[in-house]
């Protein structure tokens, strides 16, 4: 199996998300991020002690920008072709089945990717067995 090149380790500038402002007093407010628009907000004005908006100044390094925790970059994956523009960039890129595709050619991208020696993220994924 193909190993990945990564040239540095990855940081992420903040690990917790974002929640949404005063989600914790009401059940029915989901946590995910919003942007305040109250005129008085506190978080909308940056006071101290309040919770911290997303900004660009929490994105990631350049270099291991949309690095997967298995090192490799994901590259979306259609039909046995789509593989072949991995081939010299098979220690970078890691492919990707696509949701729509089905289980016959499925199968027939498995089993080039294992003889192209091209990573698979989802390889295993809507199969049950693949001779190769």
């Amino acid at each position: 199996m193909v190993k990945p090149f990564v040239p540095r380790n990855i940081v992420k500038n903040r690990t917790k998300k974002f929640t949404r402002h005063r989600c914790e007093l009401f059940p029915q407010l989901s946590s995910s991020w919003r942007i305040p628009r109250g005129e008085d907000s506190p978080v909308r004005r940056l006071y101290k002690g309040q919770k911290a908006m997303p900004n660009k100044g929490y994105g990631s390094d350049r270099k291991t920008k949309y690095i997967t925790p298995s090192g490799f970059k994901n590259f979306p994956v259609n039909n046995v072709q789509d593989l072949y523009m991995l081939l010299m960039q098979n220690r970078k890129y890691a492919g990707v089945i696509s949701h729509t595709v089905g289980a016959k050619a499925r199968k027939a991208i498995v089993r080039k990717a294992h003889e192209l020696d091209v990573r698979l993220i989802n390889g295993n994924a809507k199969l049950r067995k693949v001779q190769v």
